[in-house]
């Protein structure tokens, strides 16, 4: 017989270490044809933030995302960004862009302020296109207006950005310290269905709130909560690294399981966009922190349906089968033993 059930697990996970120094630096400059470089150590490993980069970028500078330049990555040439990892990557490193935008951009507004013979405050600029607020012949597009300031005035628009955590010594008598900067909260519901008979279990739906501050990109960050759930399960259901006398005995995929396309399940993600007040940008992080509840929302979902409760994953159909059987053992031994006290008495 096959039995459903939930379960809820909440988790939290800090970004921008403090304890220790973090921190990410870029070079920006508004190039010809109304582009924008920058510069900076920033190494894409897959999470897409290559993408989210260009669209903080493009916003502040009022171009288009196909008009930014990510500039060659050799740290011996460029801002260092430090390492791909520890869910930093935009946090980190998107803060550093838009700072560096920031101060470009302000120098671009100035110069073009005294070129039209207005505030700097008036100059705006969006999706390539600048102009002066008020004013219907005051209008170019960036492309024209990068040539101007280089060709007729000789400036050339660059910027510079760094950002770092708010960094706290250790205490020398405690070892205390703030150990992160921020933090990303989030809770997870796993409904499953469990046969008792085979000891399967088919993660059935996730439903996933995170706290992930201010979206640069929704679909990037959507797509990171659904791999996260997806290696949540195969943590909580499938893989499981075996040695033996210290040789492995599970050296490839098919000995050591992943979750296929039919193991899925339907993945609701819930997005709490409350910028983090830390940061210019507002944003956090969620490439490690949505992992985080995965498992534990499982292993509640199959206590609630079935009523047993894992104590090792993988929850394999063997291990959710011996669990069974001794509860069916020891509750069949609890009904003997009051036949045997009703018969004493």
């Amino acid at each position: 017989m096959k039995h459903r059930g939930r379960g809820v697990a909440c988790g939290w996970y800090g970004i921008a270490r403090t304890a220790a120094m973090d921190r990410a630096a870029v070079w920006v400059e508004l190039d010809d044809g109304g582009t924008v470089k920058i510069a900076t150590g920033v190494t894409e490993i897959g999470e897409g933030v290559l993408t989210g980069l260009c669209q903080i970028a493009a916003q502040e500078m009022g171009v288009r995302p196909e008009d930014i330049v990510l500039g060659d990555n050799d740290t011996a040439r460029v801002p260092e960004a430090a390492h791909a990892g520890a869910t930093r990557m935009t946090y980190m490193i998107g803060n550093a862009v838009a700072l560096g935008c920031r101060e470009a951009f302000g120098r671009f507004r100035v110069a073009m302020g005294s070129y039209w013979g207005v505030s700097a405050e008036s100059v705006h600029a969006f999706s390539g296109q600048v102009w002066v607020e008020g004013s219907a012949s005051k209008r170019m597009s960036m492309e024209h207006a990068v040539h101007v300031l280089k060709k007729e005035k000789g400036i050339v628009i660059v910027g510079s950005g760094l950002f770092t955590s708010a960094h706290t010594a250790l205490q020398p008598d405690t070892g205390e310290a703030t150990p992160w900067q921020s933090y990303v909260f989030g809770a997870q519901v796993a409904e499953v269905e469990v046969d008792d008979d085979t000891g399967e279990v088919q993660v059935l739906g996730v439903w996933a709130a995170h706290d992930v501050g201010r979206v640069i990109n929704p679909q990037q960050v959507e797509g990171q909560i659904e791999g996260s759930v997806i290696m949540g399960m195969g943590h909580a259901l499938m893989e499981e690294y075996v040695q033996h006398n210290g040789v492995t005995t599970t050296p490839g995929f098919a000995k050591y399981i992943l979750p296929t396309a039919l193991d899925i399940p339907h993945v609701t993600s819930v997005l709490l966009t409350e910028p983090d007040p830390k940061t210019p940008l507002g944003v956090k992080g969620i490439g490690e922190p949505a992992i985080t509840p995965t498992a534990a929302a499982i292993i509640n979902a199959i206590h609630d349906a079935v009523g047993v409760r894992m104590t090792r994953i993988p929850a394999t159909p063997e291990r959710v089968m011996e669990a069974l059987v001794a509860k069916r053992t020891a509750a069949h031994a609890a009904v003997l033993q009051v036949d045997v006290d009703a018969t004493i008495v």
